[in-house]
This record gives structure tokens, sequence and C-alpha cells, in this order.
């Protein structure tokens, strides 16, 4: 085959440093937009973006150019220093050091986003914590509860 092809959705995870709720609500879409353009520049492709105060979800189709770490580096990097220009709260603003990135199957892509979209009301009943151990569950990875809630 004279072409490398590929199609990969990954829902990524990361939350702000200590979990802090300090993403103002009314900032939330800009950032998404910003986020979206950011992806959009590495190549790859943001079907949803959603969060909260204290976390990001991100459903997209992933480049065959870049690794899911470096992916993730770049998507954290430039967002926490638009952040950090969006109020005098924000400019000591930083993104946890860690991420999950699962991936997504075609067929639940469409379960995804609406999960993503719906994240307000999902966390009145479910903290962040909470919400990460299922997934770390479901998709049955090991982890160290220390070094996962830096």
């Amino acid at each position: 085959m004279p072409q490398s092809l590929s199609k990969i959705y990954v829902h990524i995870i990361f939350s702000t440093a200590r979990r802090e709720k300090i993403l103002p609500k009314e900032l939330l879409p800009e950032l998404y937009a910003y986020l979206a353009t950011v992806i959009k520049n590495l190549d790859c492709h943001a079907v949803q973006i959603g969060g909260t105060e204290d976390h990001i979800h991100i459903l997209c189709v992933q480049s065959k150019n870049i690794s899911t770490a470096k992916l993730v580096e770049e998507i954290k990097k430039p967002t926490s220093m638009w952040l950090k220009t969006k109020s005098d709260a924000l400019t000591q603003f930083h993104w946890q050091s860690g991420y999950g990135a699962f991936s997504v199957s075609q067929s639940d892509v469409d379960r995804v986003r609406e999960y993503i979209q719906n994240q307000e009301e999902h966390h009145r009943s479910r903290s962040f914590q909470d919400e990460f151990r299922e997934f770390l569950s479901r998709y049955d990875v090991d982890f160290d509860e220390k070094y996962i809630w830096d």
C-alpha cells in the first residue's frame, strides 16, 4: 500500500493543577474554541470538547504523525499560557502534570460526544476523581492513587 492511513479516536482527560475549580464558566466556550484551534494546528481534528471548572475532556481524531504524549503536551502548553492572559485570577494557572487518554471505537463516538457535552450535569452528582477512577477501571488501567492526584 503506497500510503499510510489511520482514523484513531482518542478521549483525553486532564485537570487543573490540584483540581482547583479555577476555570470561569463564562470563559469555557472560548477555551474550547481555542483548544479546537490548537488541535487543528497539530493536524488532528477536535470532535467534541467540554469540561467544568476543574477539568477538560477532548474527543479528537489523532493524526498519525503525533504521539499521544506529544499531542497532550502540545495542547496543554499553549492553552496554559493563553489562560494566564485571560484574568488576574489565572496568572499562576497550570494544568495537572498527567492525563488520561482512552481509545474510542467508531461505534462509540456519538455516546462519548454526548457524555462530554453533558459534563456540568454529570458532575452535579459525581466528582472528577470518581469519574476518572471509573475510566481507569473500565479501561483496566493500573494506577497508584498517590501519583494520580498531584
